[in-house]
C-alpha cells in the first residue's frame, strides 16, 4: 500500500512475450518469463526472498529495514506484474513456461534475477520498477539486460514513462545500467537515505538520484 492508497496498474496492451538477450559469456542467453500476480513456483519467490533479505540486511540499496515477512515480499514483489530472467546455454530450447525452464536445474545456477512493474504515483503518474540480481550471477551483465528487458515490456504494460525514486548515489553498478539505458538524472535527494556504508558498516545519511525515461 502506497502514501496514496491501493493504485491500479494501467491497461495492458497485449500478453507479454517470453524474449531472450545474449549475455558476455560463450553460449549463456538470460531468458525473461512474465509472472502476472503471485503465479511463480514457490522454491522461487523463497529464494528470491532470500536473496531481497540479504539486501535489507546488508542496508545499502533498498529504503526498508527488514526483517521482511515472505508474505510481505510476495506483496511487494509480485503484486502485479514480475519479470524473472532464467540464465541458460543458448543450445538449449526456450521453454514456454517458468517452471519448466527451471525443471532440473539449481536455482544457485539458473534464476538470474527479477523486477517488478508496477505504478509508482496514482493514475496520471503511474511508473516505476524494482530490480533484484542474484549474488552468483553478479558480473554477467544480468543487472544490465534486465533493464533493457524493462524497456520492452513496461510500454507494453501501458507505462508512458518510467521514474526510479531512489538510486542511491553508492550503488554504482545501478547508476552506470540507468546512464547507459538512456535514463535521464532527473534530480538529486540529498541524504536520501540512512545506509550501512560508513566505517565497518555504520550508519550515514547517503543522497539519492532520481532517474527518469520517456516511453514516447
Amino acid at each position: 500500500m502506497s502514501a496514496y492508497g491501493a493504485i491500479a496498474a494501467p491497461a495492458t496492451k497485449g500478453s507479454l512475450e517470453i524474449r531472450s538477450y545474449p549475455l558476455p559469456v560463450d553460449g549463456l542467453i538470460l531468458v525473461t518469463y512474465p509472472i502476472t500476480g503471485a503465479d511463480a513456483p514457490k522454491e522461487v519467490i523463497e529464494y528470491l526472498y532470500g536473496i531481497f533479505e540479504a539486501e535489507l540486511e546488508g542496508g545499502k540499496t533498498y529504503p526498508q529495514e527488514g526483517p521482511l515477512s515472505l508474505e510481505a515480499y510476495t506483496a511487494y514483489f509480485f503484486g502485479s506484474t514480475t519479470i524473472v530472467g532464467v540464465v541458460q546455454s543458448s543450445s538449449e530450447e526456450i521453454k514456454d513456461s517458468l517452471g519448466k525452464a527451471l525443471e532440473g536445474k539449481k536455482l544457485d545456477d539458473a534464476l538470474g534475477g527479477c523486477y517488478y512493474i508496477k505504478p509508482n504515483y496514482p493514475g496520471r503518474s503511474s511508473h516505476n520498477g524494482g530490480f533484484i540480481v542474484a549474488p552468483t550471477q553478479r558480473g554477467r551483465k544480468i543487472g544490465l539486460n534486465l533493464g533493457r528487458s524493462y524497456l520492452q515490456y513496461a510500454p507494453e504494460l501501458g507505462y508512458k514513462g518510467s521514474v526510479f525514486n531512489l538510486v542511491y548515489k553508492n550503488n554504482a553498478a545501478s547508476l552506470a545500467i540507468w546512464d547507459q539505458l538512456g535514463f535521464q538524472r532527473a534530480g538529486l535527494i540529498p541524504n536520501a537515505g540512512r545506509l550501512r556504508t560508513g566505517p565497518n558498516g555504520t550508519e550515514e545519511y547517503v543522497d539519492a538520484v532520481v532517474f527518469f525515461k520517456s516511453f514516447v
